[in-house]
């Protein structure tokens, strides 16, 4: 009985829980480091797509002279002779209508907004100086 007992393979129980909290550990700094990352993402699709309209708004500029006259909150999709389309700001976390528009002649902010990412009254903007604000 005894040289059955020397010949078993395998691991204590001690070993085993060294393992788990070895692999607590690793969970414990990979997680925070992913959530991280993902907001990086976020922000990154966001400002994308700002930079897609704030193109659009400087060639109408250059063709006007003049940015286009959009009320506080108008859907950027809705703004004539911006030539941009839904399928142009659609992405993963954010679509076109979580981008609006307001401008005068000479100024014009861009506004993304999406609770959800930012949360409440923490949205992502980007105004004519090229200045972005806001966001997570």
């Amino acid at each position: 009985m005894k040289r059955f007992m020397h010949n078993e393979k395998g691991f204590t129980l001690v070993e085993l829980m060294i393992v788990i909290v070895i692999v607590g550990i690793l969970a414990a700094v990979a997680v925070p480091i992913y959530q991280s990352n993902i907001k990086k993402a976020k922000m990154s699709e966001c400002d994308a797509a700002l930079g897609t309209v704030r193109t659009a708004l400087r060639v109408y500029y250059a063709g006007n002279s003049v940015y286009p006259t959009a009320a506080a909150g108008t859907a950027v999709t809705a703004v004539s002779g911006l030539d941009i389309s839904a399928a142009d700001l659609n992405g993963k976390y954010f679509v076109a209508s979580d981008y609006t528009l307001t401008s005068d002649d000479s100024t014009y902010t861009i506004k993304c907004t999406k609770d959800a990412i930012f949360g409440a009254g923490n949205d992502r903007t980007l105004d004519h100086n090229g200045d972005f604000s806001g966001g997570i």
